[in-house]
């Protein structure tokens, strides 16, 4: 049996409109995040999703609530479904320049931070603790680029260096199966 994993991103942070890389401090959803995390819950609230897990991130939370926070759906919230760990830099270095440095940290970690590899395998111990407990389930899972990277790596079979290379690209959703 299965898990299908339906994947979002957390709403657009106020952070995210300044430019500023976020990583592991929780920033706040904007007025333009909080219209699209309803957006998202008009999209996913009859969408068969029988459970949410969340990063533990105040935006990914925000997220969550707001979207399907008034529904009987079950909300798990896990750390390692977080963003990367920028270390001296969450918060305080532009997206651009962290974006410019990434394949750098592929393996190295950010000072005082963590490197994008680590960030990603514990998005694989997630996916395999969701076994047998969520087995058959449909899941929506809230989360960040490391989130995403980390299903893509592990679910997709992509290098980790394709991924750390790639632009990213916003869209309503990402599905996944887990075998």
């Amino acid at each position: 049996m299965s898990i299908q994993i339906v994947f979002e991103t957390h709403s657009i942070s106020e952070d995210n409109e300044r430019g500023i890389a976020t990583g592991w401090n929780h920033g706040r959803l904007s007025e333009k995040g909080r219209l699209l995390a309803r957006e998202l819950g008009a999209r996913r609230r009859n969408d068969g999703i029988q459970v949410i897990f969340a990063s533990d991130l105040r935006r990914a939370v925000e997220t969550v609530e707001i979207a399907l926070g008034d529904s009987s759906i079950p909300i798990l919230h896990d750390w390692r479904l977080r963003e990367c760990d920028y270390g001296d830099q969450n918060g305080s270095v532009s997206t651009s320049d962290l974006h410019r440095s990434r394949l750098h940290h592929l393996d190295e970690a950010y000072p005082r931070g963590e490197d994008w590899r680590h960030a990603i395998n514990r998005v694989g111990r997630f996916l395999d603790d969701l076994r047998p407990r969520w087995e058959g389930f449909r899941v929506l899972v809230v989360g960040h680029v490391a989130t995403r990277w980390g299903f893509e790596h592990f679910l997709n079979g992509v290098p980790l260096e394709n991924l750390v290379e790639a632009e990213f690209t916003w869209r309503p959703g990402w599905e996944y199966l887990k075998q």
